[in-house]
């Protein structure tokens, strides 16, 4: 039987080209190819270092915001004591700088109003002195029950 059987003629090997072999390999290494020239590459930069080039919106990286409270700008702090001033907690002229005697006027006007009086600034003092939001310390509003049945 295995006499019968013809013999399938294989390649020569010595007479194929290696090298489209070789460069398929060398690309896929990341090597240059014998012959040619070596690939150029940029130079690796930092955001920090270059920050006067224009990014397209695709490269843009998303800046992280730091968690937790900012603290007040002076602006703010001279509105606060002025605020407390009028509410007879705070004797002088707004500074801007939250310093011990804001912070026992804060105090007074936290105990006056029936707030736990730690002389800090909180949503329910800002809002207690006209300077905060009207929803704050509140919880969020619940959905509305519906007493007809849904169809």
């Amino acid at each position: 039987m295995h006499a019968e059987m013809a013999r399938i003629p294989t390649p020569d090997r010595s007479r194929i080209p290696r090298w489209p072999l070789v460069l398929c390999l060398a690309a896929l290494v990341g090597l240059p190819a014998p012959g040619l020239p070596a690939p150029t590459q940029k130079p690796v930069s930092h955001p920090q270092a270059t920050s006067s080039k224009k990014t397209s919106p695709a490269k843009k990286r998303r800046v992280r915001r730091a968690r937790g409270q900012s603290a007040p700008t002076p602006e703010r702090i001279r509105e606060i004591q002025a605020a407390l001033a009028q509410a007879g907690c705070y004797s002088g002229e707004p500074t801007g700088k939250w310093d011990a005697a804001s912070a026992e006027a804060m105090k007074r006007f936290q105990q006056a109003q029936g707030l736990q009086p730690t002389g800090k600034i909180d949503a329910l003092s800002l809002q207690k002195l006209g300077l905060g939001s009207e929803v704050a310390g509140l919880a969020p509003p619940r959905p509305a029950v519906n007493s007809a049945p849904q169809r």
